[in-house]
């Protein structure tokens, strides 16, 4: 199948959000969470790399957050793509999508990995059945956190949400959370074990997270999470 860019816009330091068409279907059926894998030639040999939906289905579009990796084979091509262009796709695929039923939960993410919780916060099941929802995202700078405006808006209209930002270098008119995710987790669980938590972002937090629950006496089944390293 392949995948043809309809726009891509800049929303962070090497960060892009894109817009995809996906050839072939009227719909593209997948839950939110799932993966889509990009094949095409570069530098003369063919490469694949797989990426998460930021998006939940509607018709046969589908958005993706790419970060340009310094020194990477894949996301400078896709940086590169003109609108039109198109590149070979697979999927969606994957397991990392929300339980059903869904309970409240707390979503943990730092940079790029936020990504699939952003087409969680899109699925009517996650904030249609009264679940209590946290988004913990973390970044080094204010301008790394990636759908900030959507996700105060969200939080102002949607009820059971909560929107925790924090950034590791503040900036001087930076009033809010400082300090890695993991410095904030029990604000997010606010003394609850109760709840399920996904993860995403880099395996060095995701693991440190996921230590972190474990010591709190949470089960392996509670822990939900995806690295993208």
């Amino acid at each position: 199948m392949k995948a043809k860019l309809v726009h891509s816009v800049e929303i962070g330091p090497e960060v892009r959000h894109f817009v995809f068409e996906a050839g072939e279907v009227e719909a593209l059926a997948f839950t939110p969470g799932q993966f889509v894998s990009f094949s095409d030639e570069v530098g003369g040999r063919k490469v694949t790399r797989a990426y998460s939906v930021a998006s939940a289905p509607a018709g046969n579009r589908f958005e993706l957050c790419l970060n340009r990796v310094k020194d990477g084979l894949f996301s400078p091509h896709l940086f590169k793509l003109q609108a039109g262009e198109a590149v070979e796709m697979q999927g969606p695929l994957g397991y990392f999508v929300p339980k059903r039923p869904f309970r409240d939960s707390v979503l943990v993410a730092t940079g790029t990995g936020v990504a699939p919780f952003r087409a969680f916060l899109q699925d009517p099941v996650v904030l249609g059945d009264g679940a209590a929802v946290t988004l913990l995202m973390g970044a080094r700078f204010e301008e790394g956190l990636l759908y900030r405006g959507e996700f105060e808006r969200l939080a102002g209209e949607a009820r059971g949400f909560r929107y925790l930002p924090t950034v590791t270098r503040p900036g001087v008119g930076w009033g809010g959370r400082t300090g890695r995710v993991q410095e904030h987790l029990e604000e997010a669980l606010e003394g609850r074990r109760e709840v399920d938590v996904y993860i995403c972002g880099l395996k060095a937090m995701v693991n440190e997270v996921r230590a972190a629950l474990k010591e709190r006496g949470f089960e392996r089944g509670q822990i939900i999470y995806e690295k993208y390293d």
